[in-house]
This record gives structure tokens, sequence and C-alpha cells, in this order.
């Protein structure tokens, strides 16, 4: 409880600094983009953003890639120590990247113009958030489908309930679906195209 305890404290020390910064960002435009033009805090910004951003990404694809190869060993200590091990970086990384992402991604699109009018970065920004939901909507739901059957199990069973094994082969494709759409903000960044923003598609 004690290890859980001290990750929930640090997410949300993370989730303070976005709130501040965007509340920040709000009420005190002027003074926030003049900041963010600086040289030195460009450069801290784009590199919390691109670190936080690509480490995200890594553990996303590594735990998946992870959790379906201990699929192939048929080994109940194998694939249950994969999954806690899993499940524990993405507590322990997973949140606090998400924010550091975001915090620095913000930061930069206040020194280059408004976030949803700029063609790639808003489609980027839904991308995004479009990933996000399908973790939300799809990941953790079966995370719990995963405890819940984990402890429904003895001790010395020697297998693994053949719903458990269905679930996390569900979650590998929940992870594509999840990775997916990063790769293609990544694609985004780098290329920058001029596509039409998102601010426009309605219109």
């Amino acid at each position: 409880m004690k290890k859980y305890r001290s990750t929930k404290i640090i997410l949300m020390i993370f989730l303070g600094l976005m709130a501040a910064m965007i509340l920040f960002a709000v009420f005190f435009r002027d003074a926030f983009v003049s900041l963010m033009q600086k040289p030195a805090l460009v450069a801290h910004a784009r590199f919390v953003h691109i670190l936080a951003a690509s480490a995200f990404v890594f553990n996303a694809v590594i735990g998946m890639i992870w959790e379906r190869q201990s699929l192939k060993t048929g080994s109940k200590e194998v694939i249950l120590y994969t999954y806690h091990t899993v499940t524990l970086l993405d507590s322990l990384l997973s949140s606090p990247l998400i924010v550091l992402t975001l915090i620095g991604g913000i930061s930069l699109s206040f020194g280059i113009g408004e976030l949803m009018q700029i063609g790639w970065l808003s489609v980027s920004f839904l991308l995004f958030l479009l990933s996000g939901v399908v973790w939300v909507i799809s990941d953790i739901p079966t995370q719990y489908k995963v405890k819940r059957l984990l402890s429904s199990m003895r001790a010395e069973d020697q297998t693994l309930p053949p719903e458990l094994i269905r679930v996390m082969k569900q979650r590998s494709w929940i992870g594509i679906a999840g990775v997916l759409p990063l790769i293609a903000v990544f694609a985004l960044m780098i290329y920058q195209p001029n596509i039409i923003a998102v601010a426009d598609w309605f219109r």
C-alpha cells in the first residue's frame, strides 16, 4: 500500500503542476507567451516534451511486446511475473510521462500560435487524446478483469484460466490501437505537414 501511496503522491504533484501552468497560461497569457519565447525555456520545454513522449511510447511498446512474448512461454510464473512488472511500470511511469508530455507540448504551442488553429499541431493533439481514450476505455477495464481473474486463482493451480489468457491477448491488440496514434503524432511533429486545422473541420 505504501508503494501505491507514493505513486499517487507523485502523480498528484505532476497533475498540480500541469493545472498551475494551464491556469497561468489562461489568466496571464501575455506573460506566459513572453516567458515561453525565451530561448532557454523553449529549449527546456522541447527537451522535456521529446524525452517524456519518447519514454511513454517506449514503455508502452516494450510492455506490450514483453507481455505478448510471455504468453508464448505458457509458463504461469513467467506470465504472472511479466504482467505484474508491466502494470507496475505503467503505474509508476505512464501517468507522470503523459503529464510531462502535455506540459511540454502545450508550453511550446503558445510560442507558435493557437493550438487548434495550426493543422499538424491540432491533429497531433487530437490523436494524443484519442490514444488516451483508447487506454482509458479499453486498457484499464481489461486490467481490472485480469486482477479479478488472478484473485480467483488458487496457489496450487498449475495453469492459467483460458479466460485470463484471452483477456491478456486482447490487451496486446488494445496496446497496438493505443500506440498507433502516437506514432502518427511523432510523424506530424517531425514533418509538420500543411494540413487543415481541427478548428476548420466543421466550418
